[in-house]
This record gives structure tokens, C-alpha cells and sequence, in this order.
């Protein structure tokens, strides 16, 4: 089985963090990664991705990342399944970064 995700783009909000009860640093990421086709009125659309950084690669985005800053994430996909009272179910998908590359 393989679970592996690799995203080019750039950050759209910068990294809210928080500590965990065991003291680790975790902290988000928005990622809008721009789509490989063009839209009909001639644009490339986008899409926007959460992105969890944990430990030392949440502190170093902390340090390096910026609004409109361009990195690449290698990670996997987590799927989080929420069910309301009424039995309705929703489901989250988010990526957990394994490895975060800074090209500018």
C-alpha cells in the first residue's frame, strides 16, 4: 500500500501554530497549488490545501514561510470522518507534511 502526496505551490496564509499537551509544535499551512489545465475563460484555476506540519518542520516554516512564498511539501494524505448527532457524516482531508523544500 502507498500513501504519498508531493505539492508545488504557493503559501496563501502563514502557519498558525499551537503546542500539544506533550509540549510538540504543530502548526497549519494553506497551500494553493495551481491546477495543470486552463479554466474556459483562459485561466488556470487553483486549489487550496491544509497542510500539518509537526515538529521541526513546523518550527522551520514558522522561521521561512511567507505569504506568496513558494515551497514543495512531500507528505501523505490523512482522511479525518466526522459524524454529527443527526447521522450525518463528513469527511476532512488534510495533508501531514513529511518533508517541506523552500524554492524561494
Amino acid at each position: 500500500m502507498l500513501n504519498q502526496c508531493v505539492l508545488v505551490g504557493r503559501v496563501k496564509m502563514l502557519p498558525t501554530t499551537k503546542q500539544t499537551s506533550q509540549k510538540n509544535t504543530v502548526a497549519q499551512v494553506l497551500l494553493e497549488v495551481d491546477r495543470n489545465f486552463r479554466n474556459s475563460d483562459g485561466t488556470l484555476g487553483s486549489d487550496i490545501f491544509q497542510v500539518t506540519l509537526w515538529k521541526g518542520i513546523a518550527e522551520m516554516c514558522i522561521d521561512n514561510c511567507k505569504v506568496g512564498s513558494i515551497i514543495a511539501v512531500k507528505g501523505r494524505l490523512q482522511a479525518n470522518i466526522y459524524e454529527t448527532d443527526k447521522n450525518k457524516t463528513f469527511y476532512n482531508y488534510e495533508i501531514i507534511a513529511e518533508k517541506v523544500s523552500f524554492i524561494s
